[in-house]
């Protein structure tokens, strides 16, 4: 334990999106909040006992890839095809290494391998057939067969989005809600070192592999000296806005502060050109940001001096 040993801080998001008070039953709301205060807990507890924020990060992120109520390991979205590619990605600040994993079908925890591509190969990034063959040579890493990602409410949401695509011309409007429930987390350890995660299992009826911002470095995952970003949102917004590491720029070159950064990124730049989201950040003072454009954002956040909650409207809902 360090003379800080009580200074940390931890962030993590279950995704951005359409969520709405009166669509939300009070026992689906005391579930998520409660698998919220579960991967926070994971998190924080590698946190108080001096542990790395890579290793938090990546435990509250497993976590929340356990529970189906996130589109992220077991609660993923279904593509056009009725089957699961999920993506996932990490990155240590002070180091800048970074790994990360795209359309993998039978990894149950995308994160975990992501890890194991930071720190198992010279690579940063692997995808689908290529990543799961890495996989094989990391006994680490539980794989499943992609019906193990199933579950009756993902499936539900893609014969709805099936049957109204058939209805009515598909157009980038209807695309809002599509790609809510990423899950991702941002910390602080007591070294004074940062770290970021993000995985999801993407957006509803995708077709041709399309791949988001969360396993790209810089766009939905990122982490330096200075702050730790984890996005969630419409993917494509983020990837050509470089989201992640946007805000981060922002303080670095610029000299905001990471509220400023992360709300002029998230809440300006984003809406300007058409997308939606929201985002978790932690600075190097512990200090921590949470902002959306959505109607909802599943977060939650826990500290060294004991503060902690979990959130999923408004600022006042906690």
């Amino acid at each position: 334990m360090t003379p800080h040993a009580q200074h940390f801080t931890l962030v993590i998001h279950g995704g951005a999106g359409v969520i709405e008070r009166d669509q939300l039953s009070a026992a689906d709301e005391q579930s998520i909040r409660a698998d919220l205060e579960q991967a926070l807990e994971a998190g924080r507890a590698i946190l108080a006992n001096g542990g790395s924020a890579l290793d938090a990060v990546e435990a509250a992120v497993v976590a929340l890839e356990e529970s189906p109520r996130f589109n992220a390991g077991k609660g993923s979205v279904y593509n056009a095809d009725g089957r699961h590619e999920l993506d996932a990605s990490l990155m240590e600040g002070r180091t800048r290494r970074a790994g990360a994993v795209a359309g993998v079908e039978t990894i149950r925890n995308p994160v975990k391998l992501a890890r194991a591509v930071m720190e198992h190969s010279p690579h940063v990034m692997m995808i689908s057939a290529g990543a799961e063959q890495f996989a094989d040579t990391q006994p680490q890493i539980e794989r499943v067969t992609n019906e193990w990602f199933d579950t009756d409410a993902r499936r539900a949401q893609l014969d709805q989005e099936q049957a109204r695509e058939r209805a009515e011309s598909a157009d980038a409007d209807n695309l809002r809600g599509k790609y809510f429930g990423t899950v991702g987390a941002v910390a602080l350890d007591t070294h004074g070192n940062l770290a970021a995660a993000t995985s999801t299992g993407g957006m509803t009826n995708k077709r041709y592999g399309r791949v988001g911002d969360s396993p790209l470095i810089g766009a939905g995952t990122w982490a330096d000296e200075r702050c730790a970003v984890s996005g969630t949102g419409w993917g494509e917004f983020f990837i050509r806005n470089a989201v992640a590491h946007d805000i981060a720029a922002r303080m670095a070159y610029g000299g905001a502060s990471l509220a400023a950064a992360a709300d002029a990124v998230i809440l300006q730049r984003v809406p300007e050109l058409g997308g939606d989201g929201g985002a978790i950040a932690v600075d190097r003072d512990g200090n921590i940001a949470m902002p959306f454009s959505t109607s909802g954002m599943y977060r939650g956040w826990a500290k060294g001096d004991g503060s902690r909650g979990v959130a999923i409207f408004g600022a006042s809902d906690n």
